[in-house]
């Protein structure tokens, strides 16, 4: 592998099966926080599953303890959506179910809601050393008729444009009731994308934009966002469907209240059906997206480069030919980007690594 790298979780170590699903923010400090479910009992979405968490003093090069950020019993706590706030705060959104809530018993009704997908947010002020009590925000969060529910996963954003100064922009996705005669619920028609905003700092939450609709052209699953240089809200979905590609975008204008226009197919994002991460970087203005760059199987995890401004991804950087799934993406400092990803020799879950990517590598070709 080219780039310095380090493996903050691996399978089957600390007291846990496996590690799944990255997110990764940077603290004002430059230190880094990498986030993960760790998985108690099995690889399995459902289960005994904590948040957990390692930080990073000197740019992800080496990693210090786990330490646990959310937990629910012998429950399920995951899809972990952090966010650093101004003045340092780290703000992480997730979810919590029942141990045996699995996502086809959920998205079928089968599930109730006291054990079905709720939505909480804890608090750090030390860097995440510590966290509050977790709050739950399931009635500001989430709609009383979605079944499935889904933070990101990966980082969420603070928004910088002066319209929109402060807010916080959470990605989620959701599943509806079937709306078709014969449809249990689990047709991939009925996933849809939405977010979760927030203007003092996490106090109080609301819905933002709302797309779903049964008409298995494009239906959002999992999402991720970025602030783009004009002050747009750009989101990029995984979506399996009609549509070519298995990748969806939309825009919004008014700080992800809602979308200019429904999401589009985006084809020339070839990777297979996986969560992604799109970050924007500032200084030079290049807007990043990673996910494994193969179109049918989860392998060859991929940077393409953008505007946010139509069908124009390109291809930059493929950093890794091994298996790769569910990444997020950091920016490190001045000079280095950074990819928190699932990937392994034999499997895409055998760890979870990091990667320092210099920026000038990423810069688009003239």
């Amino acid at each position: 592998m080219p780039y310095e790298s380090s493996v903050p979780f691996r399978a089957g170590s600390e007291g846990y099966a496996a590690f799944r699903i990255p997110a990764v923010v940077a603290l004002p400090d430059g230190t880094l926080l990498a986030f993960a479910e760790g998985r108690a009992d099995s690889p399995a979405d459902h289960g005994n599953i904590d948040i957990v968490r390692r930080r990073s003093a000197d740019g992800g090069r080496t990693w210090g303890p786990l330490e646990v950020a959310a937990a629910n019993g012998d429950g399920t706590a995951g899809n972990p959506a952090p966010v650093v706030l101004d003045g340092g705060r780290v703000l992480l959104v997730f979810v919590r179910s029942a141990a045996d809530a699995t996502e086809e018993r959920i998205r079928r009704g089968l599930v109730s809601p006291e054990d079905g997908r709720r939505v909480w947010v804890v608090h750090s002020d030390d860097g995440g050393a510590a966290w509050s009590e977790p709050r739950e925000i399931t009635r500001e969060a989430k709609r009383p008729a979605w079944r499935w529910y889904a933070t990101a996963p990966g980082h969420a954003l603070q928004l910088a444009a002066p319209a929109y100064a402060g807010r916080i922009v959470v990605p989620a996705n959701h599943s509806t009731p079937p709306a078709l005669p014969g449809d249990d619920g689990t047709e991939g028609r009925y996933y849809g994308g939405h977010d979760l905003l927030s203007d003092d700092g996490g106090a109080s939450w609301r819905i933002g934009y709302v797309d779903d609709n049964p008409d298995g052209w494009v239906n959002v699953n999992e999402t991720t966002a970025a602030e783009l240089p004009d002050g747009r809200v750009h989101v990029n979905a995984r979506t399996d469907a009609e549509a070519p590609g298995n990748r969806a975008d939309a825009c919004s204008a008014d700080g992800g209240e809602s979308l200019v226009q429904p999401f589009l197919p985006r084809p020339e994002l070839v990777c297979p059906v996986v969560q992604g991460s799109l970050l924007q970087l500032r200084d030079p203005d290049v807007l990043l997206f990673s996910a494994p760059g193969h179109r049918d199987s989860r392998r060859r995890m991929t940077l393409w480069t953008g505007t946010g401004r139509g069908p124009d991804w390109e291809p930059r950087l493929t950093v890794d030919e091994r298996p790769a799934a569910y990444s997020d993406l950091v920016r490190v400092d001045g000079a280095t980007a950074g990819l928190l990803y699932e990937t392994g020799d034999a499997g895409a879950y055998e760890t979870i690594t990091f990667l320092r990517i210099p920026v000038a590598d990423l810069v688009p070709l003239q």
